[in-house]
């Protein structure tokens, strides 16, 4: 895919990924339509981009409201892509999660997505060269002790994401499902970011994740892109031998744990 001159829906656009995607894509020479809740980021954002005809929308897209407002906005900037950033994360023991918590995961990483999506189909799957991103994560492949919710969360997106493609197969709409690993932003903790250090965890930089994006977008297939050496392999093994993964990340167990308790 071409992305010069590409218009692009970017949801979750103020959120690091969804920042350093907007920066990435902008510099392709994209047109983006950004959207999220915070009007001064947005409009930081929006301004710090190269080239130009980019646009901004306020709202919130758990609320029906939002996603009226959103399908205006998109049907008048005519996009060609759309992706779905926005996302939450929390370390947390589920025995220690409230009701509120569960359900403004849940809402905002897997059932909102999927409404945008549903919002969107009708304005991309006549034209062509067009896609839909999902980002979800390696842990929607892989369960982690810690983050039982939030795994929750992307594993549904991840099927979600799955069952479109194939939904959609005799379109010409991509639908692309791409999974980073840890990667250092605001929505990770302090107390998240002291344990994948305490247990080694490799974190990538926004701008490397946003790299990877475009180079998928740039591809003309529909695709699961898992990001990450060796979670990417673990991926695969946990798919096959999950007794396995069982035993390795139970050495984990007690670090997660310490960092759960000390999140809340």
């Amino acid at each position: 895919m071409k992305l010069e001159q590409k218009k692009v829906l970017i949801t979750g656009a103020t959120g690091g990924i969804g920042m350093a995607v907007a920066q990435a894509l902008a510099s392709k020479g994209c047109q983006l339509l950004l959207t999220g809740r915070d009007h001064s980021k947005l409009d930081k954002l929006a301004t710090s981009l190269s080239g130009s005809g980019h646009s901004t929308l306020v709202t919130d897209l758990n609320e029906s409201e939002g996603l009226k407002l959103l399908h205006a906005a998109a049907e008048a900037f005519e996009i060609d892509i759309m992706i779905n950033s926005m996302g939450i994360n929390q370390l947390s023991l589920l025995s220690e999660s409230s009701e509120n918590d569960i359900e403004n995961i849940m809402t905002t990483n897997l059932t909102t997505p999927i409404l945008v999506c549903k919002t969107m189909l009708p304005l991309l799957i006549e034209k062509s060269d067009t896609a839909i991103v999902n980002i979800g994560s390696i842990l929607g492949s892989i369960g982690y002790a810690g983050s039982s919710v939030y795994c929750a969360s992307k594993f549904g997106l991840r099927g979600f994401t799955e069952s479109l493609r194939r939904e959609l197969s005799d379109k010409s709409l991509r639908i692309i499902y791409f999974a980073p690993r840890a990667t250092d932003t605001e929505l990770n903790s302090d107390a998240m970011q002291q344990m994948n250090k305490a247990l080694g965890n490799t974190t990538d930089t926004p701008e490397w994740v946003a790299g990877e994006l475009v180079k998928v977008l740039e591809k003309k297939k529909s695709c699961h892109r898992y990001l990450g050496w060796p979670e990417s392999l673990f991926v695969r093994i946990n798919a096959l031998l999950p007794h396995w993964v069982d035993q390795s990340l139970a050495k984990q167990l007690a670090t997660i744990k310490r960092y759960a308790k000390a999140s809340r």
